[in-house]
């Protein structure tokens, strides 16, 4: 079977060299830009030392790292493609009868695992120590609160004391507590209840608990209490999501999310986005592998290289963009638009691939100044030879028309 034989071995050990040495390149610049920012950000700071940023920046670092994997497969499909182009090597396994579908095979199918791998195992571990790298910022930085803007924290929840619609200045992650709250609570008919106003409200078990809580109610005069308890079927991490920014959240906890967001009454569409967009992945990763292979299968002294495989890094740039726009836009998609860009790469890698494979020239370089053009059959997928053009400094041969029977034996060059 080709994706097992030892060609294929080969192809693919180039290709995972490849993608780590260009992800573990981008993850140390991210460090250490990351690192110069925060011993920029210390200062003075208490406690702010080298060891403890640089472990800081070492847990805020996979999280942006994870952004870039894309275009990490794409650069290093290119790098393995024009490697293997330009010792000759994918030329002498054409004309092995090798076709560029089974030599593509192998980054396909790396391509994919790495899209699973990144979903399932990197994305919760990156999440995690984003949330680890949260915490310790907040001690390192003295940050009082998080998620908050000029217009505040909003979001609404429903649970069995009916709606409620929650506005604050902002929301402390370390303790899941908000400051300077207001909760509008409505009854389950929809007809106003009450109003609560206090500097500060913690999420507890199954409560929100307002410290010396403010309380107007509809022809009742407004009271003062201690501790006022409002039910909620939130949790720390849903909270976090609601108000937060879907990244926050992992692969495995976004099921969870959009249940009991939807269950509190809040909108989880962008969470659903979010979680199809993760399924997506492997989709979008061998897309990359596919235009890399449309641009770099062309012979390196067939001249016009360069040009095509900045023409491949652009294709690749507007397909990751065109994902982060899809994703971006929320509710206004569908939920069956969602693969859809994904779906689109692939099919355009493919139908550029499939024009490499049975409509493109391939040149090889012979000595003695002469070259000889490889083209492929379109009905046997044969290698034929067409007439030699001469070198330099050589006068024109006379038009004659090409050799119709197929190679005898593949072309004897050594990469």
């Amino acid at each position: 079977m080709i994706l097992f034989s030892t060609l294929s071995r080969y192809f693919g050990k180039r290709f995972l060299s490849a993608i780590l040495g260009v992800f573990l390149t981008v993850f140390v610049l991210i460090f250490t830009i990351d690192l110069v920012e925060l011993m920029r950000r210390a200062g003075e700071a208490e406690g702010a030392t080298t060891l403890r940023l640089a472990r800081l920046a070492l847990f805020r670092t996979p999280a942006v790292a994870e952004q870039v994997l894309p275009f990490a497969i794409l650069f290093a499909a290119l790098a393995t493609f024009l490697q293997l182009s330009r010792k000759l090597e994918l030329v002498v396994a054409r004309a092995a009868g090798v076709s560029a579908w089974q030599f593509s095979l192998p980054l396909i199918v790396i391509a994919a695992l790495a899209g699973l791998f990144a979903t399932m195992v990197y994305n919760p571990l990156a999440t995690t120590l984003k949330d680890r790298a949260n915490e310790q910022e907040s001690v390192l930085f003295g940050r009082k609160g998080t998620g908050g803007s000029e217009k505040g924290v909003w979001f609404r929840q429903r649970s069995v004391d009916g709606e409620a619609i929650f506005r604050a200045a902002s929301l402390d992650e370390n303790t899941f507590s908000l400051k300077d709250v207001t909760a509008f609570v409505f009854h389950t008919d929809g007809t106003f209840l009450e109003r609560i106003e206090a500097p500060m409200a913690v999420l507890t078990g199954n409560a929100w608990v307002f410290e010396k809580a403010r309380v107007l109610s509809v022809g009742i005069e407004p009271q003062i209490v201690d501790r006022y308890l409002l039910a909620t079927y939130l949790t720390p991490a849903e909270l976090r999501g609601a108000v937060g920014q879907t990244q926050a959240v992992s692969f495995w906890s976004l099921p969870t999310v959009v249940r009991t967001l939807e269950l509190a009454g809040l909108d989880a569409t962008r969470y659903r986005l979010r979680y199809q967009s993760l399924l997506a992945r492997p989709a979008l990763l061998t897309a990359m592998v596919l235009i890399a292979a449309s641009v770099s299968l062309r012979f390196m002294r067939s001249g016009g290289f360069a040009g095509m495989v900045l023409s491949g890094v652009a294709a690749g740039f507007l397909l990751y963009v065109a994902t982060r726009i899809v994703e971006d836009l929320g509710q206004a998609v569908p939920h069956r638009h969602r693969h859809g860009v994904a779906l689109l790469g692939l099919v355009e890698g493919d139908e550029a691939d499939a024009f490499r494979q049975f409509g493109q020239h391939f040149s090889v370089g012979i000595g003695g100044g002469h070259a000889v053009a490889l083209r492929v059959d379109r009905a046997h997928g044969a290698a034929m030879p067409s007439m030699p053009r001469p070198g330099p400094g050589r006068a024109p041969y006379a038009t004659a028309p090409p050799v119709s029977r197929p190679c005898r034996q593949p072309l004897g060059l050594e990469p």
